[in-house]
């Protein structure tokens, strides 16, 4: 995804210099397919992103964020692996005593969610060529997911001979997130244009379970609507 942010920024910022956009929309509704997988947990997830933005400058607008995805809305699957969970120390001791009891890094248990993300702030336009707008992004919000555990056969009753919890096989978490974006609007019409853009989200769900932070990386496309005069 980045790979992909990098070469669309540098195609665009290598084009020459045509006529810059003067007559500039206020208001903006974008609203499109929307990609997102967290490579530490094998998980990758498709939904639909929502943002609407009010332009206060040519360089600059203010507006939220929303997208939705996961398992309720196409598919969302994922693998966690015991050496990234609050269990790994107790499994890894238990391991030097009995080599029967499997390592942290051999317990795999799958999983499928959905995540919801919520965003708020500015973005900040490049309008050099009329027909292509570069914009980029902080990323503050929050990010909120539910999750259903599918526990390999024998692990519930390893964890309890170990005077471990069993976690519940249903978790959900909300937390807040950072990130920065960025990506270009093809500007097929004053009113319409076709938006691609990618993020980079870093959040750190169910901390009771997982000990390390999260990365996410995101993709979407789709048209975006503008009305108004600025």
């Amino acid at each position: 995804m980045k790979n992909l942010l990098f070469c669309v920024l540098a195609l665009f910022v290598c084009l020459p210099v045509v006529a810059q956009q003067t007559d500039i929309n206020r208001y903006t509704l974008y609203t499109g397919f929307d990609s997102m997988i967290s490579p530490a947990r094998s998980l990758t997830e498709y939904g639909f992103d929502v943002d609407f933005g009010v332009t206060v400058k040519p360089w600059v607008a203010l507006g939220g964020d929303f997208s939705a995805m996961g398992n309720s809305i196409i598919s969302g699957s994922g693998t966690i692996n015991g050496s990234e969970t609050v269990y790994a120390p107790t499994l890894t001791a238990a391991n030097a005593a009995n080599p029967a009891v499997p390592l942290p890094s051999q317990v795999n248990v799958p999983f499928t969610s959905t995540t919801y993300t919520f965003a708020a702030g500015p973005q900040f336009y490049l309008r050099k060529w009329q027909k292509i707008t570069l914009f980029a992004r902080p990323g503050l919000g929050g990010i909120h997911e539910s999750a259903d555990l599918t526990f390999p056969v024998g692990l519930p009753q390893l964890l309890g001979g170990l005077q471990l919890p069993v976690p519940n096989t249903h978790q959900t978490d909300t937390t807040w997130f950072i990130g920065v974006g960025g990506g270009c609007d093809f500007n097929l019409s004053r009113r319409v244009g076709m938006r691609v853009s990618v993020d980079y989200i870093n959040t750190h769900l169910f901390s009771n379970l997982l000990t390390d932070r999260q990365n996410y990386f995101r993709f979407t496309i789709g048209p975006t609507f503008r009305w108004g005069h600025l």
